[in-house]
Protein backbone atom coordinates (compact mmCIF):
# COMPACT_ATOMS: atom_id res chain seq x y z
CA UNK A 1 0.00 0.00 0.00
CA UNK A 2 1.21 3.36 -0.90
CA UNK A 3 2.20 5.49 2.19
CA UNK A 4 1.14 9.11 2.70
CA UNK A 5 3.77 11.88 2.50
CA UNK A 6 4.06 13.13 5.48
CA UNK A 7 2.91 11.80 7.74
CA UNK A 8 5.94 11.36 9.45
CA UNK A 9 5.28 11.89 13.01
CA UNK A 10 6.57 14.87 14.97
CA UNK A 11 8.49 14.13 18.09
CA UNK A 12 6.88 15.90 21.20
CA UNK A 13 8.92 19.39 21.17
CA UNK A 14 11.57 19.13 24.81
CA UNK A 15 11.46 21.62 27.39
CA UNK A 16 12.20 25.33 26.49
CA UNK A 17 15.52 26.76 28.00
CA UNK A 18 15.20 28.56 30.88
CA UNK A 19 14.12 31.95 29.90
CA UNK A 20 11.89 30.65 27.24
CA UNK A 21 8.58 31.63 26.93
CA UNK A 22 6.59 27.97 26.47
CA UNK A 23 4.07 29.46 24.62
CA UNK A 24 6.47 30.63 21.99
CA UNK A 25 8.10 26.85 21.26
CA UNK A 26 4.19 25.25 21.44
CA UNK A 27 3.09 27.89 18.71
CA UNK A 28 6.55 27.15 16.55
CA UNK A 29 5.12 23.31 16.88
CA UNK A 30 1.91 23.72 16.22
CA UNK A 31 2.50 25.82 13.04
CA UNK A 32 5.49 22.84 12.04
CA UNK A 33 2.67 20.24 12.51
CA UNK A 34 0.22 21.70 10.48
CA UNK A 35 2.70 22.68 7.71
CA UNK A 36 3.14 19.40 7.58
CA UNK A 37 -0.43 18.04 7.60
CA UNK A 38 -1.00 20.21 4.93
CA UNK A 39 1.86 19.30 2.56
CA UNK A 40 0.43 15.78 2.87
CA UNK A 41 -0.27 14.33 -0.93
CA UNK A 42 -2.62 11.57 -0.64
CA UNK A 43 -3.66 8.36 -3.45
CA UNK A 44 -7.36 8.63 -4.41
CA UNK A 45 -9.00 4.76 -3.76
CA UNK A 46 -8.69 4.77 -7.71
CA UNK A 47 -5.62 5.54 -7.46
CA UNK A 48 -4.16 3.10 -5.08
CA UNK A 49 -6.08 0.68 -6.91
CA UNK A 50 -4.70 1.60 -10.24
CA UNK A 51 -0.76 1.28 -8.34
CA UNK A 52 -1.66 -1.89 -7.00
CA UNK A 53 -2.98 -3.32 -10.21
CA UNK A 54 -0.11 -2.51 -11.89
CA UNK A 55 2.14 -3.37 -8.94
CA UNK A 56 3.83 -0.45 -8.31
CA UNK A 57 4.94 0.82 -5.09
CA UNK A 58 6.45 4.06 -4.29
CA UNK A 59 9.09 4.65 -1.38
CA UNK A 60 9.56 7.59 1.02
CA UNK A 61 12.28 8.79 -1.36
CA UNK A 62 9.65 8.88 -4.66
CA UNK A 63 6.56 10.07 -2.43
CA UNK A 64 8.84 13.39 -1.41
CA UNK A 65 9.59 13.69 -4.77
CA UNK A 66 6.31 13.38 -6.44
CA UNK A 67 4.92 16.04 -3.25
CA UNK A 68 8.01 18.47 -3.95
CA UNK A 69 6.67 18.50 -7.47
CA UNK A 70 3.07 19.13 -6.68
CA UNK A 71 4.05 22.05 -4.01
CA UNK A 72 6.09 23.62 -6.95
CA UNK A 73 2.92 23.17 -8.78
CA UNK A 74 0.92 24.80 -6.27
CA UNK A 75 3.40 27.63 -6.43
CA UNK A 76 2.71 28.60 -9.98
CA UNK A 77 -1.05 28.43 -9.24
CA UNK A 78 -1.41 25.04 -11.07
CA UNK A 79 -4.89 23.68 -9.74
CA UNK A 80 -5.32 20.08 -11.66
CA UNK A 81 -1.26 19.03 -12.60
CA UNK A 82 -0.19 16.00 -14.59
CA UNK A 83 3.27 14.85 -12.56
CA UNK A 84 5.71 13.04 -14.92
CA UNK A 85 7.92 10.72 -12.91
CA UNK A 86 9.91 8.27 -14.96
CA UNK A 87 7.44 6.26 -16.91
CA UNK A 88 4.27 7.32 -14.28
CA UNK A 89 1.97 9.42 -14.91
CA UNK A 90 0.22 10.95 -12.39
CA UNK A 91 -2.95 13.19 -12.41
CA UNK A 92 -3.17 15.14 -9.15
CA UNK A 93 -5.40 17.80 -7.77
CA UNK A 94 -3.51 20.29 -6.63
CA UNK A 95 -5.65 22.34 -4.28
CA UNK A 96 -6.99 18.56 -2.89
CA UNK A 97 -3.35 17.61 -2.66
CA UNK A 98 -4.47 14.16 -3.85
CA UNK A 99 -2.98 11.79 -6.60
CA UNK A 100 -6.57 11.08 -8.43
CA UNK A 101 -5.11 8.13 -10.98
CA UNK A 102 -1.89 7.13 -12.54
CA UNK A 103 -1.18 5.46 -15.22
CA UNK A 104 2.60 3.80 -16.34
CA UNK A 105 4.29 2.26 -19.77
CA UNK A 106 2.43 1.36 -21.71
CA UNK A 107 -0.86 2.32 -21.06
CA UNK A 108 0.56 6.48 -21.18
CA UNK A 109 1.23 5.99 -24.64
CA UNK A 110 -1.05 7.37 -27.38
CA UNK A 111 -3.36 8.53 -24.05
CA UNK A 112 -4.97 11.93 -23.79
CA UNK A 113 -4.71 13.46 -20.74
CA UNK A 114 -7.80 15.95 -20.09
CA UNK A 115 -9.05 18.71 -17.14
CA UNK A 116 -5.22 19.71 -16.43
CA UNK A 117 -3.94 23.40 -16.84
CA UNK A 118 0.18 22.16 -15.89
CA UNK A 119 2.37 19.36 -16.03
CA UNK A 120 5.24 18.63 -14.06
CA UNK A 121 8.24 16.39 -14.78
CA UNK A 122 9.91 15.14 -11.91
CA UNK A 123 13.56 14.08 -11.68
Amino acid sequence: MVKKVGSVPVPPAPAPPAGVQKGGRNAFQEILTRELWQAELKFSAHARKRLAERQISLSAQDLEKISRAASLAETKGARQSLLIYGDLALVTSIANRTVVTAVTGEAALNNIFTNIDSAVIVK
